[in-house]
């Protein structure tokens, strides 16, 4: 089995690659900015961090990787993670700095994060950074399995996703109000936190996500 993480200029590449070796008992970790490497991956990562706008210049520079990914992605079905900004080029678009066009597999928009909650809270800071409690849907996704109501993520994000569809949003974070934590449909999952940061909770999402079998 291998599992490519997709190389385009954007995120701690070295933090992921290393957690995903940590438990990829045998699997093949591929980091690589080649389309055609995705072919013979079993499990595919999208990281990203920084600004949408330019993560999604970043992928689209990589001849061919936009389109290898719908091929991999939503016509194969290979399981997909996306990680903080990678989990946000899912959308249909990204409102940071102006409009831009996100990969669509997943319908809504990421805006700017604002108290939702009514009143003023003065703990709502932005960016969001630190660690802070997920909340899952019931039942849990796969990939959250074995975790117990509570685990604690990593978070550095200054704008959320905000999904068309609730049934799409797999877990939540209170943050000024309820803030998506993370998304997913099919064979794909995103989460706005860093699991690789995540220490346990974040390797045992991994963990689960290598086993996962959409």
């Amino acid at each position: 089995m291998t599992v490519a993480i997709v190389d385009y200029g954007s995120g701690n590449l070295r933090s992921a690659a290393k957690a995903f070796e940590r438990q990829a008992a045998g699997r093949e970790v591929m980091v690589t900015g080649r389309a055609e490497d995705l072919a013979r991956a079993d499990h595919i990562v999208l990281p990203g961090v920084g600004a949408f706008g330019d993560c999604v210049r970043g992928l689209r520079a990589l001849a061919g990787m936009i389109e290898a990914l719908e091929e991999n992605v939503v016509c194969k079905a290979k399981p997909f993670l996306g990680i903080c900004v990678g989990m946000q080029l899912m959308a249909r678009r990204g409102l940071e700095h102006g409009i831009h066009e996100g990969l669509g597999w997943i319908d809504g928009e990421v805006v700017p994060l604002a108290p939702t909650g009514g009143g003023e809270d003065h703990r709502f800071k932005v960016p969001h950074m630190g660690w802070n409690e997920l909340s899952f849907r019931d039942p849990p996704h796969p990939i959250f399995a074995g975790l117990a109501p509570g685990a604690h993520a990593y978070f550095v994000h200054g704008y959320r996703f905000a999904a068309a569809d609730a049934a799409c949003v797999l877990a939540e974070v209170s943050h000024g109000g309820p803030v998506t934590a993370a998304i997913g449909r099919d064979n794909m999952v995103g989460t706005q936190f860093h699991p690789e940061k995540s220490q346990a909770v974040g390797l045992s999402l991994i963990a689960n996500f290598l086993a996962w079998r959409p």
